[in-house]
């Protein structure tokens, strides 16, 4: 009996450790597979950021290369010894001034309706004219909001002239504003009065186009 009893707490032992044993290998297996599973997602991970530094590094050499030949293109732009009204780039006249700046004067890149104002006033004082008024919508507040993401597109600013002159005063009006270096679109012209104090109203458009701006991204590697 006492030698049954001996059997049986030696098979339980013997029981106890075979589970003890098969619990920790299968712990052992588990946090394996686990801990591969982790090393390999790690390894996933690491190859996309990676391959993502590469695409960021080979896009931000291409930017550089553009950016040294644009600067070298804008330099043979205005170191000329004319500019492209025929003016001195380093004079201060109507025609004067580098290439850079005529282009801002004929398309700026901010909405101010009143330098466009007292621009068209002094074009038009300049030819003899007078302007009884120039008026138009400042909409500054709302324009502020134009800044391109895509490609720019000018957008139309629009203005009325009234000016008070003859007939042939009236004709040469229009062709002097079609002949500014800021582009003036006239889209009607009003004629009242007599042929020696004619009562001239144009309404025209010009234009500005927004300044794209730089948007620098923060990419996360998922």
């Amino acid at each position: 009996m006492a030698n049954t009893s001996f059997k049986r707490l030696q098979i339980s032992k013997a029981n106890s450790q075979i589970v003890i044993a098969t619990s920790g290998a299968a712990f052992i297996v588990t946090f394996s597979l686990i801990a591969g599973q982790a090393l390999l997602n790690k390894r996933s991970y690491q190859n996309k950021v990676i391959r993502a530094k590469e695409t960021a590094v080979n896009q931000l050499q291409e930017n550089v290369k553009a950016a040294n030949n644009l600067s070298l293109s804008y330099k043979s732009f205005v170191e000329t010894s004319s500019n492209v009204l025929g003016g001195n780039p380093a004079g201060t006249g109507d025609k004067d001034g580098d290439n850079g700046k005529i282009v801002l004067d004929a398309l700026p890149s901010q909405y101010d309706f009143p330098s466009l104002t007292s621009s068209i006033e002094k074009l038009m004082k300049d030819n003899g004219y007078k302007a009884n008024a120039i008026s138009g919508t400042d909409d500054e507040l709302v324009q502020k909001k134009n800044l391109a993401t895509g490609m720019p597109q000018p957008i139309a600013i629009p203005f009325t002239i009234a000016v008070t002159t003859n007939a042939e005063g009236a004709k040469n009006l229009v062709a002097l504003l079609e002949k500014s270096i800021r582009p003036i679109n006239v889209k009607s012209v009003t004629l009242s009065g007599s042929n020696s104090a004619a009562q001239v109203t144009i309404a025209a458009e010009t234009y500005y186009q927004p300044r794209k701006g730089l948007n620098i991204e923060l990419k996360v590697v998922k």
